[in-house]
């Protein structure tokens, strides 16, 4: 059971997914949480630096939708500016917003990946649907309220992770 919250990969930030990585495993599409995971949750806008890394996506052919627990507001006003796809309120991880995506996109899920930053919602809902999941380390330090009790449940799933050798995870900040 526990293995449903391990992530195929883990890495630092976003920025160290790159296309050209992608693109030679046969990825053709990225479905991303927003909050904590591109920028912090309470930043409303793209930094430049992700808006270039956005842009790298899109020069390779990679699509991208923003699939996040957030309201219409929060990612709307977000995802509108840089023109990408978003469905908000996803309910992750349940499997409807995933599936969503990938239609959306006309990709099959072989051909996508699921970036988060939590386990509970991004990798659990991107491993029940049998995507490949890639675990960032939170943009944030801080958390909006349900969130908080969701990353008391993740560090000590991630504590046995260490423990039994599956993962090495070292935050930044």
């Amino acid at each position: 059971m526990l293995k449903m919250f391990l992530p195929n990969e883990h890495v630092q930030n976003v920025f160290q997914i790159r296309p050209a990585d992608l693109k030679e495993r046969g990825i053709k599409a990225i479905i991303t949480d927003l909050d904590n995971t591109l920028v912090e949750w309470d930043r409303p806008n793209a930094t430049p630096k992700l808006i270039e890394w956005f842009k790298s996506m899109q020069d390779e052919g990679i699509l991208v939708t923003i699939v996040s627990n957030n309201n219409e507001k929060r990612v709307k006003a977000f995802a509108d500016p840089l023109e990408i796809p978003f469905i908000f309120q996803a309910r992750k991880p349940m499997g409807r917003a995933f599936r969503k995506a990938i239609k959306n996109m006309n990709v099959k899920k072989e051909e996508a990946v699921v970036i988060g930053d939590q386990l509970l919602t991004d990798v659990l809902g991107g491993n029940r649907n049998q995507f490949y999941t890639i675990l960032v380390v939170p943009v944030a330090q801080t958390d909006g309220f349900i969130t908080k009790f969701n990353r008391r449940v993740e560090r000590r799933i991630m504590n046995f992770f260490k423990r039994k050798g599956l993962i090495q995870w070292e935050e930044e900040n």
